[in-house]
């Protein structure tokens, strides 16, 4: 008997079929339709993820064509930039919290040992760095002559702002050398550390007429004195110390590091606050800052050769030398590094103020390019304070610069006190706007140039030059806190080898006696560290 074959269901035959006459099915519109809705999604999840640094860098570029192309009268220009200037006040009103916080609770968090160890490559990486920025920017200055051109040389006043320059240059006294360093070491050493938090100590000289057998002599006599700005170099210091010293007390200094390591995050969610506010306040600053220039296009075309010559350098070492030395110590991109810091390139920019920006260079560089808390808390403050890559590159071009336009010739031993007084000159300088303009006397002094007639020409350019030496600097502080975060990976790894060697030698010897036996997974699972060498035997054979 033969079953009947089954019968098809005729509403089943009667529906078309969707692959039918080549068309394509509801599996491949529903595979495209879902591969465009991933790609959406990518590219919305990248441009959210890397919104605040697109928005940053936008407000650069959208108040340079905004100072270029308008123009706002003098009685308006102070409310125009008053966005740009909030900006600032906030992030001024956020070091001191963040700089004495995390230090002292990086200084807590690491024994004495790996502190000293981490200062010392810091310190290193910091000055190599600094003196192959000089080097940098007395090549450049000797190779592009940029002080032999008579355009730059015709006048002693900023093509913008003539009296304002004048008045500068008169009010700068050039400060001798020795008192510069006695100076650098009287702010590691405040007196007091409540004054210290909004004023430092500066050696200035009065002019004294004094008559001697009927002659009158001018003698300047050193005064001191306290002005504004924060003395962050002794803030440092202190907050190190006294980190180290609550780790000495054990327990008992606990409850006080948590409170400082309580503060700082405290501290970082502000932070986190005012980078959302940063696009805005960086347009306006931009922007007010072109403002206040009555001609760029004169300014540019007298001191051209001098601003290519700084910003070239700035380029040199910000995309060659520094990435080439993160590269030659880590094996990693260097470039996938600086994308993570953008953001705060960008607001350096802005801003011309590495103290300003630190708080925003902590956050990305723990975010973004996984830098330990500890590490970037504790280096990069120091970095704020005593890593001047950029100023001292402007500061070697302009001392040669200089040295060009009065006609005098820079000998060997001249090429090297510029390269050490800038050096040494850019430590402990202070991370403001136009800080670097207060350590180019101590250089020129150094070189018997002077001072008051020429020193005009660099405040001229100084807006935007002094933008260009604080993004070399912060970034020079970043490179720094990925090195010694690569260094400490690396020794973490090397104190591990030695203990699992130790851990093999431990092994007694007669545990080793049966070499057949050694590859045996059941004679690993039934050993224990109780059985003697009778036991293994008797499993072995069982």
């Amino acid at each position: 008997m033969v079953a009947d074959p089954p019968t098809p269901d005729p509403k089943a035959s009667s529906e078309p079929d969707p692959t039918a006459n080549g068309s394509p099915g509801l599996g491949g519109e529903a595979g495209a339709a879902g591969g465009r809705r991933g790609f959406r999604r990518r590219l919305c999840g990248c441009l959210r993820a890397n919104a605040l640094v697109l928005l940053t860098v936008a407000a650069v570029a959208a108040g340079v064509a905004l100072g270029m192309g308008v123009s706002v009268g003098r009685e308006r220009l102070a409310a125009f930039a008053f966005p740009g200037e909030l900006l600032l006040r906030l992030l001024k009103m956020i070091i001191l919290p963040l700089v004495v916080c995390s230090l002292v609770g990086g200084a807590a968090s690491l024994d004495p040992a790996a502190l000293g160890r981490l200062g010392a490559w810091a310190l290193l990486f910091f000055l190599v760095s600094t003196l192959l920025a000089s080097a940098l920017g007395v090549g450049l200055a000797v190779l592009l002559q940029p002080g032999s051109s008579t355009g730059a040389a015709q006048g002693t006043a900023s093509p913008g702002h003539p009296a304002q320059s004048i008045q500068l240059s008169k009010k700068v006294f050039p400060k001798e050398v020795l008192d510069s360093f006695l100076d650098l070491v009287r702010n590691i050493f405040p007196s007091n550390l409540v004054s210290a938090t909004f004023r430092s100590y500066s050696t200035s000289y009065d002019l004294v007429n004094w008559t001697y057998m009927n002659e009158t002599q001018v003698q300047k006599v050193p005064k001191a004195q306290e002005v504004e700005g924060m003395n962050i170099l002794g803030l440092v210091v202190f907050a190190i110390i006294f980190g180290v010293a609550l780790r000495k007390l054990g327990p008992e200094g606990e409850l006080l590091i948590r409170f400082f390591n309580i503060f700082n995050d405290a501290t970082m969610v502000v932070v986190s606050w005012i980078m959302w506010y940063a696009p805005v306040g960086i347009f306006f600053l931009v922007a007010g800052k072109i403002m206040e220039m009555e001609d760029v296009k004169q300014l540019f075309a007298s001191l051209g050769k001098y601003i290519l010559c700084c910003l070239l350098g700035h380029a040199i070492h910000g995309l060659l030398v520094l990435p080439l030395i993160y590269f030659i110590f880590t094996r990693q991109n260097p470039y996938r590094f600086l994308w993570g810091i953008l953001a705060p390139l960008a607001t350096a920019f802005g801003t011309s103020s590495s103290s300003a920006t630190l708080p925003l260079m902590m956050k990305c560089v723990e975010e973004k390019n996984g830098i330990s808390k500890h590490i970037s808390r504790f280096i990069l403050p120091i970095g704020a304070t005593v890593n001047m890559d950029g100023a001292a590159l402007f500061q070697c071009v302009a001392a040669v610069f200089i040295a060009q336009l009065n006609k005098q010739p820079l000998d060997l031993v001249k090429f090297i006190t510029i390269l050490v007084t800038a050096t040494a000159s850019s430590v402990g300088a202070a991370g403001i706007p136009a800080g670097g303009i207060l350590t180019l006397a101590i250089i020129l002094e150094a070189i018997n140039l002077p001072v008051d007639a020429d020193i005009s020409l660099i405040l001229a350019v100084d807006w935007l030059v002094d933008r260009s030496c604080t993004v070399i600097n912060v970034e020079g502080d970043a490179f720094g806190a990925g090195l010694l975060q690569n260094y400490l990976d690396r020794s973490k790894l090397q104190s591990s080898e030695p203990e699992l060697l130790q851990v093999k030698t431990e092994v007694p010897l007669n545990q080793l006696a049966a070499p057949t036996e050694e590859g045996n997974p059941l004679l690993k699972q039934l050993r224990s560290p109780s059985e003697d060498a009778a036991t293994f035997e008797k499993e072995s054979v069982m």
